[in-house]
């Protein structure tokens, strides 16, 4: 298990170095450069664009250098935890992420928390008791949580909690703590906040991996260890949960590696109904205005995330499942 984990990680590094090539190029395939249109924007609005300035820019990042120049160059200073600098925000984008990044990441995990929580238990009730009054009420829930789209979930809740809680939703905070300082009167106000974003979120997912585990483990249960089980006189909740289940849970793990970026990309249009100071609408802003560094530097970051989901996915199917092998 010791070597596995070495070679899994090991394997990562040119994984991540390929990556960033990728998002370099991305960040290349606009027409021009971003300093070009930056200072076109500020033409065009009548201001006067300091030719100093512009060429101390050229010069930091390296904008007259060959490609591979301006790569290691780039990526040297993402090493080091440079990004570069968001000429739309007038800000280092470290400073922009580092900010909206633990947020997303917070609603993230409530959601996953939320999926995983919800849908493991019915799923299995789904599986072993299929056919019932129950089985047939969580199928037709599960089929209205994937066909409802999670913008017009958001406008539904947003509506009923405004109407019924009157609660203010737009955003993470109340107006009184948006700019306000980190106290534990915030801390509160965020987490009364939270629960709308991350049931919107998480609905669809819930509703995916109940019909993913009911059909998982109704293809275990008729198998022959599960019937040697039963014949030796082992309980029936025992039985499931120790054997068919450990099996069936292989779809919920291998899918992490998808759902730590999934969850932050895909909020995208949920955050932007629900005004959510997360990464999602600053990716978006970004891509729009040509904001090339900032909007590479967040695709980076996804692309990691994605990494390091899917290394959490194989290490946790190793020790979960004996069938998977190391060498």
């Amino acid at each position: 298990m010791g070597r596995y984990i070495v070679q899994r990680i090991v394997l990562t590094i040119p994984t991540l170095f390929v990556i960033s090539i990728i998002s370099f190029v991305i960040i290349q395939l606009p027409p021009g450069d971003f300093l070009t249109a930056y200072i076109t924007s500020l033409e065009s609005g009548g201001q006067v664009v300091d030719q100093q300035l512009i060429d101390a820019l050229r010069s930091q990042y390296g904008l007259g250098d060959p490609l591979h120049i301006q790569y290691f160059k780039w990526i040297s200073r993402v090493i080091v935890g440079d990004f570069g600098y968001s000429f739309q925000w007038q800000r280092p984008v470290s400073e922009l992420i580092g900010e909206r990044m633990m947020l997303t990441i917070i609603l993230s995990v409530a959601s996953l928390i939320l999926v995983w929580g919800i849908s493991l238990p019915i799923g299995i009730y789904s599986a072993v008791r299929q056919y019932s009054l129950g089985d047939y009420f969580f199928t037709f829930i599960s089929f209205v949580g994937l066909g409802i789209p999670n913008f017009l979930l958001a406008l539904v809740l947003m509506w009923w909690a405004y109407s019924q809680l009157g609660m203010s939703v737009g955003g993470l905070f109340s107006a009184a703590y948006a700019d306000a300082p980190w106290s534990f009167a915030k801390l509160l106000d965020f987490l009364k906040h939270l629960w709308i974003p991350a049931t919107v979120l998480a609905i669809g997912g819930i509703a995916g991996l109940i019909r993913i585990m009911r059909a998982n483990l109704l293809d275990e249960l008729p198998k022959l260890y599960v019937t040697t089980a039963r014949a030796k006189g082992m309980g029936e909740r025992d039985l499931v949960l120790k054997y068919p289940v450990r099996v069936a849970l292989n779809p919920f793990i291998s899918t992490i590696g998808w759902t730590l970026p999934g969850l932050v990309s895909g909020s995208i249009i949920v955050s932007v109904v629900l005004n959510l100071p997360t990464t999602g609408p600053m990716l978006l802003t970004a891509l729009q205005s040509q904001d090339m560094y900032l909007a590479g530097a967040i695709l980076l970051l996804l692309s990691i995330l994605t990494v390091i989901g899917t290394l959490i996915s194989d290490l946790l199917l190793a020790w979960l499942d004996p069938r998977i092998r190391f060498g």
